[in-house]
């Protein structure tokens, strides 16, 4: 086990509280960064979907949309692009129509890579 943390329980919790505020702002200044890039840049041709890495020999295709199931670490349902960074590893391929849907449903699009912005285009 690591030895830089403390050994109790009430600390631990302190540490985990502050970690999750940080990850909070961290995650509104790229939002922010995010946003001012795309006001400086050319706007670019439209895409049906999210440009997605290669697929090389042994690798299966990232899919276009993901639905990372609530469970643990995962409060609740979530949406994200299939590239994001931040989906975990349990996301389950999912298509634009059911993404849609499940964000009609209450499902929260994922704050980084922010899914919502796209599909919710006509």
């Amino acid at each position: 086990m690591d030895d830089d943390l403390p050994p109790d329980l009430t600390r631990l919790r302190t540490l985990e509280t502050w970690a999750a505020h940080y990850l909070t702002r961290i995650r509104a200044r790229i939002a922010v960064v995010e946003r001012q890039q795309a006001q400086q840049q050319p706007p670019a041709p439209m895409a049906a979907s999210p440009a997605r890495p290669a697929a090389g020999l042994g690798r299966a295709r990232t899919p276009d949309w993901g639905l990372a199931e609530a469970g643990i670490g995962v409060p609740v349902t979530e949406i994200h692009r299939g590239d994001c960074w931040a989906r975990g590893r349990s996301l389950v391929a999912v298509s634009a129509e059911r993404a849609r849907a499940e964000l009609a449903d209450g499902a929260q699009p994922c704050v980084v890579c922010r899914p919502d912005r796209v599909l919710t285009r006509p």
